[in-house]
């Protein structure tokens, strides 16, 4: 049986493939598959400007290719842990 760890894990990992397998490269997720991406699977999402998505799609995209690659990605999770490990801090 799968700890509860490994199947955060396997989530964030399939989420990746399931928006990456939509167009182009089924390893990268393009500019329309980041922002859907966010829409669809947090909670902030729907509220985010599309200049907003840019943005954030110009810091992921450390190598300069105009789409965001596996390790771009995990960068983004860890981000976004900080931000939640803050907001719960808070509570």
């Amino acid at each position: 049986m799968a700890k509860p760890l490994d199947q955060c894990l396997v989530t964030l990992v399939g989420i990746f493939h399931q928006y990456a397998c939509k167009e182009g490269d089924k390893q990268t997720l393009s500019k329309k598959e980041l922002k859907e991406l966010i829409q669809n699977e947090l909670t902030i999402g729907p509220h985010l400007k599309d200049a907003e998505i840019q943005g954030l799609m110009e810091d992921l995209d450390r190598n300069k290719d105009q789409e965001v690659n596996f390790k771009e990605y995990a960068s983004f999770l860890g981000a976004m842990a900080m931000v939640y490990n803050e907001v719960l801090k808070s509570q």
